[in-house]
């Protein structure tokens, strides 16, 4: 018998379908939208697009890490960033930065400002996405994960990050590898 709000295999194709539907800008290599497509076009013939991803820290230097679901389509079970997701149609870096912090960890206060940090260029290492990175914090939560994007969520301090990447680094969704290898000291400099 399935537990109480428990998914079944049925719920779990039509939230894939409902997904692969999703609308994306289409971007040139200088981030200007050129055209719309679905997510599965979109990632079936490597279409320039956007992201956001956020790092949430906590007053001590921790940063808030999550390890996606098992049922994502890319890097399933590894451990990303704070947030992240795609930019949708018509959608601009804030308003999806703010967005997926509802999504997924049911952040909607929107007293503490999502701060832009740098932005990663589209490349095979980022799933050919323009990933505007914002750093968020200091807070402590609570957070209420999206089991369906979020296995679970963990704090953690820079050094673990360090080991992790270094000796795990399949572990690691390849957007926050790339992230931390070229950019530890600049996120290290506001946290």
């Amino acid at each position: 018998m399935d537990r109480p709000g428990a998914r079944t295999a049925g719920d779990r194709m039509n939230h894939e379908a409902i997904q692969a539907d999703e609308l994306f800008d289409v971007v040139d290599r200088d981030d200007r939208v050129v055209g719309r497509s679905t997510r599965s076009e979109v990632h079936a013939r490597k279409l320039l697009h956007r992201a956001v991803h956020a790092l949430v820290h906590d007053a001590a230097g921790h940063l808030f890490l999550q390890r996606r679901s098992m049922a994502k389509d890319t890097f399933p079970g590894c451990w990303d960033s704070s947030c992240s997701g795609h930019v949708d149609a018509g959608e601009d870096y804030v308003t999806a930065g703010r967005r997926e912090l509802g999504e997924e960890l049911g952040w909607l206060d929107a007293s503490l400002p999502l701060r832009p940090l740098l932005k990663l260029g589209a490349s095979p290492e980022t799933g050919y996405e323009f990933i505007q990175i914002f750093i968020m914090g200091p807070l402590s939560g609570p957070f209420t994960l999206h089991p369906e994007e979020i296995a679970e969520g963990r704090w953690v301090v820079p050094e673990e990050l360090d080991i992790l990447i270094s000796e795990y680094p399949e572990h690691v969704a390849g957007a926050l590898r790339l992230l931390w290898s070229h950019h530890r000291n600049e996120i290290l400099a506001v946290i």
